[in-house]
């Protein structure tokens, strides 16, 4: 079994507030940063090539992040396909796509895979990010329980998708077992791994009660059984795979630095850092987003004015 980290952009910041604000904002500080990248999973089981989400469009711009910002994912190290090129695989490789949840930062080149099975949530399947593409199959975790998870399906020998709901009502997650040890692919069940170790909700989610459920299920497992912990919006992820560092609830690592941010020239576009969604004044009439009445939302994932990061 071969897991490898596709990588898309790095260097980036959250704020606690976006971190740890999803149960209330008691006890969170904004001025408070931890590091963030994106990047998603190829696992290579030798009999298929298995991809655990897809990134963002390629064409999506840039973030040019400010004092508002709270999620910057960073700069660009590549675009998908590229990515995974690096990692070592080619499109036509690929035979299984799982997906954690719909948002566009997870979804956003599947177009390159019309051969591969995708499989999402049947909850997840009707969401516009995945309705363009006939080759997805909704999944009703029809496998039981796996460990304290109460719904799961098994994909391939070690590799299971299991039901993980919150973040979105069809949020899922992948645990690989490889030579004793469990390792655990997840979208955003936490933006970061210190989330996990101070037991805190991200503050983005359809479902809060689910996101709680689950999170607890999430640290009971890493308890009981020796987990890596693989994050999309954390360099902890592909970090945590490269050391296979094994998650000890007792004794979080220190947290290491922001890095300095070099952000690219604004183009007058903003993105939602939820779901993904472009907003270009070009095709909306020439308006500015500065313009938009404070009550607007985000068409896609209804999200407001302060989740968007300029571009």
């Amino acid at each position: 079994m071969i897991i490898k980290a596709v990588k898309l952009y790095d260097n980036g910041f959250m704020t606690q507030t976006l971190a740890f604000g999803g149960e209330g904002m008691e006890g969170v500080d904004s001025a408070v940063r931890y590091r963030s990248s994106l990047q998603n999973y190829v696992i290579d089981t030798g009999d298929e090539v298995i991809l655990v989400d897809t990134g963002i469009p390629a064409e999506v711009p840039e973030q040019i992040p400010d004092e508002k910002t709270m999620i910057y994912m960073g700069k660009k190290v590549n675009n998908y396909v590229e990515a995974l090129a690096e990692a070592g695989y080619k499109p036509e490789q690929v035979s299984s796509i799982l997906i954690t949840h719909k948002h566009a930062d997870h979804t956003g080149e599947l177009r390159n895979f019309p051969n591969a099975r995708i499989y999402a949530a049947r909850t997840e399947t009707e969401a516009d990010e995945l309705k363009p593409y006939p080759n997805v199959i909704p999944v009703d975790f029809t496998d039981g329980p796996y460990k304290n998870f109460p719904a799961s399906l098994k994909i391939a020998d070690g590799v299971y998708y299991i039901e993980a709901k919150g973040h979105t009502n069809g949020n899922s997650i992948v645990i690989v077992e490889d030579q004793g040890l469990y390792y655990m692919i997840h979208g955003d069940v936490t933006y970061t791994d210190e989330a996990l170790y101070m037991n805190k909700l991200s503050i983005v989610y359809e479902d809060v009660a689910a996101a709680r459920a689950t999170l607890d299920a999430v640290r009971e497992f890493v308890k009981n059984n020796p987990t890596v912990y693989l994050s999309t919006h954390t360099p902890l992820g592909y970090e945590n795979l490269e050391n296979k560092r094994v998650v000890d609830l007792d004794h979080m690592p220190e947290p290491l630095p922001v890095g300095e941010i070099k952000a690219a020239e604004a183009t007058g576009k903003y993105i939602c850092s939820v779901c993904g969604y472009v907003y270009d004044p070009a095709e909306n009439g020439g308006v500015p987003f500065e313009d938009l009445p404070d009550d607007w939302k985000c068409p896609r994932c209804r999200q407001d004015k302060e989740k968007f990061n300029r571009a």
